[in-house]
């Protein structure tokens, strides 16, 4: 009876260890100031990310596969762009146009157009997933945790694939959560709005009204606000 009972647990937790395998987790990156729903521990590699305005930009990827899907978190680093953009625009030879200086119109656009290169960085990242072979099936403003971005859904007009993306700005920091299941699978609506925003103590950051990168931040609410921070009742339809 021993050994029977011993070959049946055996037999069990080999038939559950590929489940167990695929679980999902709640990863945050204190570095990257976020935190996604991943199906196990993502890869992280770095590489460069343009800007609309030929900026060379720092990124980290967050991937993670899972049979035929494919999930990643992207994060683009824009804290740089200023200096970047800067130091190219007094490289501009003799009357090059406004794009390349910047500063016809002075702290307007910033030099290079730093300044409205931050401003359209969410518009930036939502055209380029656009110009993929898809079908853009939905397209929408959002907000998570009262953090402003967009939202879209595509479908591959290759192999009929599904993509939900998210994009959003956070502290001059570009985010790019992108989903992709094989047709008919279920579509990853839940991991495209997993996403959050934490402090460098991995407290997750919630505001009392909505945040626009290019505003100063309002006051936070919560575990990530600080000592003495209150309660407050957030605007209607927000989660």
């Amino acid at each position: 009876m021993r050994m029977i009972a011993a070959v049946l647990t055996a037999s069990i937790l080999s038939s559950a260890a590929p489940a167990l395998a695929q679980e999902w987790i709640d990863f945050v990156s204190r570095e990257d100031g976020f935190r996604v729903n991943v199906p196990g521990q993502p890869k992280i590699s770095e590489t460069t990310y343009k800007s609309e305005y030929g900026a060379d930009l720092p990124a980290r990827v967050y991937s993670v596969e899972r049979r035929a899907e494919r999930y990643s978190m992207t994060v683009v680093d824009y804290r740089p762009i200023e200096k970047i953009l800067t130091e190219r625009a007094k490289k501009c030879p003799p009357f090059a146009d406004e794009r390349c200086t910047g500063f016809g119109a002075g702290a307007i656009v910033g030099a290079g157009y730093w300044r409205t290169d931050i401003r359209g960085a969410l518009v930036w990242a939502s055209w380029q997933f656009m110009q993929r072979n898809v079908k853009v099936t939905h397209y929408m403003w959002n907000f998570i945790d009262l953090v402003e971005g967009h939202q879209l859904q595509l479908t591959s007009n290759v192999d009929g694939s599904r993509t939900f993306v998210a994009i959003y700005m956070h502290d001059n920091r570009l985010y790019l959560l992108e989903g992709t299941v094989p047709a008919g699978a279920p579509e990853p609506g839940l991991f495209q709005q997993s996403l959050g925003f934490v402090d460098q103590e991995g407290n997750t950051i919630r505001y009392r009204d909505y945040y626009d990168n290019d505003y100063p931040p309002p006051p936070r609410t919560g575990r990530g606000a600080g000592p003495g921070a209150a309660p407050a009742v957030p605007p209607p339809g927000a989660r």
